[in-house]
């Protein structure tokens, strides 16, 4: 589904990515890990259509991101969270997941200028939506309230809410238990199964939780400086030298994770 076929970006003198080339096939949770600073983030900002690769090739179902913007590649079937929450502080919840489906909205002036019933049945399939959203993510309960209100453990929710709005093909998430208790962790490690498993999305993933990565990954690409050390099953992934050695003093219990 998505090819990355040596992909260099450089900031200054900085090669934040070196020669990437990994694949992820249609219906899997995809894990991307390193230590801080090794180009995880750099990655998703790449098929966002943030940044832009000095060299390169970013393949999307047969197409060519880098031909696109930023604002088109939602439309293309890719959606993502972020690892800083970037919500509508001051707008409900069921506002900023509504906002999430704006991609999918057949816009059409006269009709929203009049209000014709075109454009209310596009109203009413975003709410129906928001509420199947809502009820998934089990926070029915605080559609009305006011996001600035929300622990960061339900703002991060409502962040994968929101991706899940525009209906992808892929949704990237970025550092999604970051901050959150047990409690919230494994709540969010069960959305991610259900994501592949009954809403069938293909999960890119970014995450530090070594134990949530090996529990519901299926296949683990590692990366350190930029540069691709290692890939496969979690299990193969998890005893290679290489990736142990990244690893030593940045997650020292790497080794005995399950």
């Amino acid at each position: 589904m998505l090819t990355f076929r040596h992909v260099t970006v450089t900031f200054g003198g900085i090669r934040a990515i070196n020669d990437l080339s990994f694949e992820v096939p249609k219906g899997v949770i995809y894990s991307l890990i390193g230590p801080n600073g090794a180009g995880k983030t750099t990655v998703f900002n790449c098929i966002s259509r943030f940044y832009t690769p000095m060299s390169g090739e970013i393949v999307f179902n047969g197409e060519d991101l880098n031909k696109y913007k930023p604002h088109q590649v939602i439309r293309k079937g890719i959606a993502r969270s972020f690892q800083n929450v970037e919500l509508f502080k001051k707008m409900t919840v069921m506002d900023n997941l509504l906002t999430g489906y704006h991609p999918r909205m057949k816009k059409n002036i006269v009709s929203i200028a009049l209000n014709l019933p075109a454009n209310r049945a596009s109203e009413r399939n975003a709410v129906r939506k928001a509420h199947e959203v809502l009820e998934l993510l089990n926070i029915s309960h605080l559609a009305g309230e006011e996001v600035s209100n929300l622990s960061f453990g339900y703002q991060k929710m409502v962040d994968i809410g929101r991706a899940m709005m525009a209906d992808p093909k892929m949704i990237l998430l970025d550092e999604p238990v970051a901050g959150m208790n047990p409690v919230e962790t494994e709540r969010i490690s069960h959305l991610i199964v259900q994501l592949k498993k009954e809403m069938g999305y293909t999960v890119l993933l970014i995450e530090h939780d070594m134990s949530l990565v090996m529990k519901v990954s299926d296949y683990v690409t590692v990366m350190n400086f930029g540069e691709k050390i290692a890939e496969g099953q979690p299990k193969e992934v998890q005893n290679d030298p290489a990736v142990i050695e990244a690893y030593l003093g940045e997650v020292d219990s790497f080794v005995k994770t399950s």
